[in-house]
């Protein structure tokens, strides 16, 4: 135990007595520890932002829209899936009508989603209210201009002021805000979204189109009873949507739902392999440094050979000179490593 604290005391000698050629010996090290400590970490950082975004609306939720810009789901769509009888792993369904729109206050203004809701939105969505209220009953049966307003378009319009009670403009038209939500994060969120009463934005605010003689709705949430009944609900959803649109058996939807289980795993998968690749990068400049290492310390066998020669002379074995070499090399690497740390 002795020879080996001897070896080390040696080895910090060298380090001090070569200030220099040690400091441009670690800097690789430090870089490539470093380098691979930041990708790991920024990789583990849009997992979990990804994960808190998507799970922040609950793994058991499904959303339908149509295909390819169509305007294929109507509210028969939603009231066939608020049938118990016929979706019972269907919790509750919230129909959304949404189109771009400016919304004004004062000199400021920013273009925003506005999106026609119906009060069950609030609950399927997994959305807090911050202040005022949400939708109701009677603002949709009545088509009040009210507006809910996410939490980042409440900031960009008002700077931090509470706008409950305020009034924004939408197309011209003023709106009372009644409520303002807290803040959902991630991405895809309600952050930057305004909400109105559906009745609302699918009649005189965006003029809705129609189909099969029902006005159309842009998308359908869906919350299902419990985790375990998504693929469960997904297929009763598909059965009635196909039935509704007369889709023969070899006929392809022209809807899609979205898991967000599913997508959770998927994206969580994206980024494993995201994660893998960044730290990859930081291993190969982890690598480089421990080949400037080596061929600092094959530099230093040629410059000691003087030494080397000494200490043979005095009874040192070929062993104990190759250890001394290697225990500088692991001084050199465990503080490049801390360093880097």
């Amino acid at each position: 135990m002795t020879k080996i604290f001897k070896y080390f005391q040696v080895a910090l000698e060298s380090i001090v007595a070569h200030k220099m050629r040690a400091l441009l010996t670690m800097l690789g090290i430090i870089i490539g520890v470093a380098a691979v400590l930041v990708t790991m970490g920024i990789g583990a950082g849009a997992s979990a932002s990804i994960t808190e975004s998507i799970t922040s609306q609950g793994t058991n939720l499904l959303t339908i829209r149509p295909d390819g810009g169509a305007t294929t789901l109507t509210m028969k769509d939603v009231a066939d899936m608020q049938d118990q009888t016929l979706h019972p792993s269907v919790a509750m369904v919230a129909p959304e009508y949404s189109s771009q729109a400016y919304l004004v206050y004062g000199d400021t203004d920013s273009q925003s989603s506005v999106v026609g809701v119906t009060p069950a939105s609030v609950a399927v969505n997994n959305l807090e209210i911050a202040s005022g209220r949400f939708i109701t009953e009677e603002d949709d049966k009545n088509q009040n201009k009210v507006v809910v307003l996410g939490s980042t378009l409440a900031s960009d319009l008002f700077d931090g002021e509470n706008p409950v009670g305020l009034e924004v403009r939408i197309k011209g038209e003023p709106y009372q805000i009644i409520g303002a939500l807290e803040e959902v994060g991630g991405f895809g969120g309600a952050d930057n979204n305004a909400f109105v009463p559906l009745e609302l934005a699918q009649g005189r605010l965006f003029n809705a189109p129609r189909y099969r003689g029902e006005r159309a709705v842009t998308a359908i949430n869906a919350q299902v009873v419990s985790e375990d009944l998504v693929d469960t609900a997904e297929m009763e959803i598909e059965t009635t949507l196909r039935l509704n649109h007369t889709l023969q058996p070899d006929d392809d939807n022209d809807f899609s739902v979205f898991n967000q289980a599913s997508l959770l795993d998927s994206l969580s998968a994206i980024t494993d392999i995201l994660t893998v690749f960044l730290g990859s990068i930081g291993a190969v400049s982890l690598l480089v440094g421990g080949i400037g290492i080596m061929n600092i310390m094959l530099v230093s066998v040629t410059e000691r050979t003087r030494e080397i020669g000494l200490r043979k002379a005095i009874g040192a074995h070929d062993k104990d000179i190759l250890l001394q070499f290697l225990v500088e090399a692991l001084v050199l690497c465990l503080m490049g490593g801390l360093i880097g740390v």
